[in-house]
């Protein structure tokens, strides 16, 4: 059975809710996504292609996490073949900074499976 566009959305906001981004990842992404940070970073760069690397950037950002303090992910808005929801984190980093921060994040799908993700501050 193919999943819907709102399976999809509920189904990765369920996940990133309990800060299972990774199993989100493997779960319902395409090996040929892409992922789109805002600006590109000396830790990051705009653009991530493929699902491994996409993998390799979570790994990348959790290893920067001293404490997760807080994650609140908002319900879906969906629309045909893409959806966006926000997310909340409030974080201390391992070089002692502290982030509080929203993204606002839009997904797009092809066949079933997302093939883009896109953050916006």
């Amino acid at each position: 059975m193919t999943m819907t566009t709102q399976d999809i959305a509920s189904r990765l906001a369920e996940l990133c809710k309990q800060g299972k981004f990774e199993d989100a990842q493997r779960e319902l992404f395409a090996d040929e996504a892409v992922s789109i940070e805002p600006n590109a970073t000396p830790a990051f760069q705009k653009e991530t292609k493929g699902l491994d690397a996409i993998v390799e950037k979570g790994h990348k950002w959790e290893s920067m996490v001293q404490k997760m303090n807080s994650l609140d992910v908002s319900k879906p808005l969906v629309a045909a073949n893409s959806f966006a929801l926000t997310m909340r984190m409030d974080v201390n980093m391992k070089d002692g900074s502290h982030w509080d921060m929203t993204e606002l994040c839009v997904y797009e799908l092809k066949d079933g499976k997302i093939i883009s993700e896109r953050f916006f501050m």
